[in-house]
């Protein structure tokens, strides 16, 4: 799961002014001040080509502007684009595909295949930490804090514990962070 958060877990519209004003929501575009050029080669080798899952609303923005601007997302048109959605059952984006169960998305889980990542998808990526569905968190943790707005990590999060893999700290101070799924909580008392 790739995901765009600030210090105090907000995900909602890193993108841009307009991308998700649900509930008010005035701070679109949060992540946009901190581009640099490492930013840009950590996103690069996160884009590399593999197949995604999507919640119905990333998925909406994704097919109005990516397919558009395909030179940016090598690949993007021609990996399989999965959508979790009971509304939405087809789309003119090629290679789109549509579930419509926490059932379906454990089946594709468990397939044979290349990896999945989820890009954004805020209640999609809820559901999938609720149902302990995450193998890998990749996020980047922007120098910011909002307040206000949809956050990535709510109370039906499934207890778990991650392995760090790889970190990269940017000159904006943006921290990109990799890690991996690595069992149970586990519990202890400090000191000695």
């Amino acid at each position: 799961m790739l995901e765009f958060i600030t210090l105090d877990g907000v995900m909602q519209a890193p993108g841009g002014p307009e991308e998700d004003t649900s509930g008010g929501f005035k701070y679109g575009g949060w992540s946009a001040p901190f581009s640099d050029e490492v930013s840009g080669k950590v996103m690069q080798k996160q884009m590399a080509p593999t197949d995604i899952l999507l919640g119905r609303k990333t998925f909406e923005i994704f097919e109005s502007y990516w397919p558009k601007h395909a030179d940016y997302w090598s690949g993007i048109n021609d990996v399989t684009k999965y959508v979790l959605s009971n509304t939405v059952k087809e789309s003119p984006w090629e290679n789109s595909v549509f579930l419509t169960s926490v059932a379906d998305i454990e089946k594709l889980k468990n397939s044979e295949g290349s990896d999945i990542k989820v890009w954004g998808s805020g209640e999609l990526a809820q559901l999938l930490l609720k149902h302990d569905l995450v193998d890998e968190l990749w996020l980047k943790i922007y120098p910011v804090t909002l307040g206000k707005g949809k956050k990535l990590f709510n109370h039906d999060t499934m207890p778990a514990a991650f392995t760090l893999t790889e970190s990269v700290v940017s000159p904006t101070g943006v921290i990109f962070v990799n890690y991996k799924r690595a069992g149970e909580v586990k519990t202890g008392t400090m000191g000695p």
